[in-house]
């Protein structure tokens, strides 16, 4: 009796040892300013519709691509006139050489052709052709501009006509940037470059698909999605447009799991997420001599349109709402919640342990306290 009152009074004095709170502690959390929701197809519907996932096709896909047919301040052009003969104004062939140099040659034929030097579209979209003066290319397709300068030659060359090229493209451009073996900068041609197009040209990835984001950055719009989606769905391989810049974000993405778990650890995930089942498989299951089955919680600071709340919630002063989603695994329908609802990065998953877990571990204090109480007494007798 004695051993069992020394006993009972050095447990009295102590904290039993835990993982964590109990289910009781973490629900008693609501009233200290943190949301506590149950995960159910309510739930998980409601963070579906306010938040998702927008595809490629859908924001940034639905015209055919800004295929490169007009001129920009910056782009090199080279022009070409035919007259018929008699020539007029170009009776010699010429031949380009370097930027703003031509070298004359001898007429080959009755029908003459001048080949002008190629020259940069100035800063205010003109060129210079000998005698029509500086011609405005800017925001013209080059067929526009033969015609213009064909219009303007007339009168003074012998029935002109007119070619023009573009040599090199320095207005329509797309920038790949980020986890990209060569950042780069794409022009743009009329066959219409697309999203992997542009990823080929930069010489790949340097991490894992699985392991890296996509982001299209067209105008003030910023678009999202995991390389290895747009890979499987060609859909996704939008056309790209003049100004939009490409960026692969390497996102080794994470969620932390404690408590009643397989394994205590940090566990990471592909860019194209995960379900809490496969969450929890991964950190293998909970383990069922320790775990509430009933108090499986995921810690989460949410933004404040991720749901319908049903009363203004508390926020922190940077606008996110502290909330505990909580699963009952006793529940079979738990299980098929569990595939939909989808774990964020940064989320903390947590499992409480068992009431009877404590009481074990309040049986085997009592047990190692008595047996040396016990051994201490035999031996004063």
């Amino acid at each position: 009796m004695l051993a069992v009152a020394a006993a009972t009074w050095l447990c009295a004095c102590v904290t039993l040892p835990t993982s964590g709170p109990s289910v009781r502690e973490v629900q008693a959390s609501e009233s200290h300013g943190i949301e506590i929701l149950d995960v159910n197809d309510v739930v998980t519907h409601q963070m579906r519709n306010t938040r998702p996932a927008l595809l490629f096709s859908e924001s940034l896909g639905k015209s055919a691509g800004n295929l490169r047919e007009r001129v920009g301040p910056g782009d090199i052009l080279e022009v070409s006139v035919w007259e018929a003969p008699p020539a007029v104004l170009f009776s010699s062939s010429w031949v380009t050489g370097n930027l703003g140099n031509a070298t004359p040659t001898a007429s080959v034929n009755p029908s003459s052709v001048a080949t002008l030097p190629q020259q940069m579209v100035a800063g205010d979209g003109t060129i210079y052709v000998p005698f029509a003066g500086n011609v405005a290319v800017s925001g013209k397709k080059l067929h526009q501009i033969e015609n213009d300068i064909a219009h303007r030659l007339e009168g003074r060359a012998n029935k002109p006509q007119v070619l023009v090229r573009l040599i090199v493209n320095n207005s329509e451009y797309v920038t790949v940037v980020g986890d990209v073996t060569n950042s780069i900068r794409l022009p743009l041609t009329p066959r219409g470059e697309h999203l992997l197009d542009a990823l080929a040209v930069a010489g790949g990835t340097k991490d894992p698909v699985d392991k890296i984001n996509l982001q299209v950055t067209r105008g003030k719009d910023v678009y999202s999605m995991p390389l290895d989606t747009v890979i499987r769905d060609p859909q996704q391989n939008i056309p790209l447009q003049a100004g939009d810049v490409v960026t692969a974000l390497f996102e080794p993405f994470s969620f932390t799991a404690l408590g009643a778990t397989g394994k205590s650890d940090e566990v990471n995930f592909e860019a194209k997420g995960i379900s809490l089942a496969q969450a929890l498989a991964r950190i293998g299951g909970v383990i069922d001599s320790r775990a509430n089955a009933q108090g499986v919680f995921i810690f989460r600071f949410e933004a404040s349109d991720a749901i319908q709340w049903p009363k203004p919630p508390p926020m922190t002063p940077e606008g996110k709402v502290p909330v505990v989603y909580r699963l009952d695994m006793t529940d079979p329908k738990s299980f098929f919640v569990a595939q939909t609802f989808r774990i964020e990065n940064k989320d903390l998953v947590y499992v409480a342990n068992a009431s009877a877990a404590q009481l074990q571990k309040f049986l085997n204090l009592v047990v190692s306290t008595v047996y040396p109480i016990q051994g201490v007494i035999s031996l004063t007798k």
